[in-house]
């Protein structure tokens, strides 16, 4: 079990769905929450739903000067929490570049940029608790997921390298990799989402792992195994499956 009491948390991407009902759940235990989005009217709706000690820095991910800023802002914390991500759902066949650089900018890039603003301070004391979203569509290329599936495969490698190069320090780095979450996100999907969740369920499982001393956690559970297994699966067969 982790210690949350008086504990300082940045959750980036917190104004809505997953983020939102994570912040809630880490103000109940006690955790000072600070919680960055671009929506400035949605975080301060959000501060002043939460039980425990609260603020917000307003950011957009996509801005490397304003992530740096914000962090300068937000000072000290125990730990960080990327959650911000951009979703379109599209095939290769109906290629849109914008919103493909937008996918990979926001999801991956903007993961790389907080990490960038955080990583230092929490060297310098060797203290820190980093926590990045993946997505169960990282693990292998899936139909209609061009742009998504990539930048989550991309932060998915970065958290393993960096749980690597922190091994001997006393920095934490924790991977979540979350199937279906009903948001606005998923609203734009026109097809059938198999153990769909509400933010609230999948946000518990998020702290749940939080509260863990493991790296990786897959959910929901039963069909995480379907990804995990591709993995092993030879291309022929994997390909085969979506033909």
């Amino acid at each position: 079990m982790r210690e949350w009491q008086g504990k300082r948390y940045w959750l980036i991407g917190a104004s809505e769905g997953l983020g939102r009902a994570l912040a809630h759940a880490l103000s109940r235990v006690g955790t000072e929450v600070i919680v960055s989005a671009r929506d400035e009217e949605r975080l301060q709706d959000l501060v002043a739903e939460l039980p425990g000690k609260a603020s917000y820095v307003p950011l957009d991910v996509s801005d490397l000067e304003a992530v740096q800023k914000a962090a300068d802002e937000v000072g000290q914390i125990d730990g960080m929490v990327f959650l911000a991500g951009v979703y379109w759902p599209m095939k290769a066949t109906e290629w849109d570049a914008e919103k493909i650089e937008s996918m990979v900018d926001v999801n991956f890039t903007g993961t790389v940029r907080a990490v960038g603003a955080v990583l230092p301070k929490m060297i310098e004391h060797n203290h820190g608790h980093i926590v990045l979203t993946g997505s169960l569509s990282g693990f292998r290329g899936l139909p209609g997921a061009i742009g998504y599936g990539a930048s989550k495969a991309g932060i998915m490698y970065l958290a393993e390298s960096m749980k690597i190069d922190l091994k001997k320090t006393d920095i934490e780095v924790q991977l979540v990799n979350p199937g279906f979450i009903k948001t606005r996100l998923t609203d734009k999907n026109d097809f059938k989402m198999p153990f769909i969740m509400e933010p609230d369920e999948a946000a518990k499982l998020f702290f749940e792992h939080m509260n863990s001393d493991r790296f990786k956690r897959n959910f929901p559970t039963v069909f995480s195994w379907f990804f995990r297994l591709s993995q092993f699966l030879p291309d022929w067969i994997y390909f085969r499956l979506f033909k």
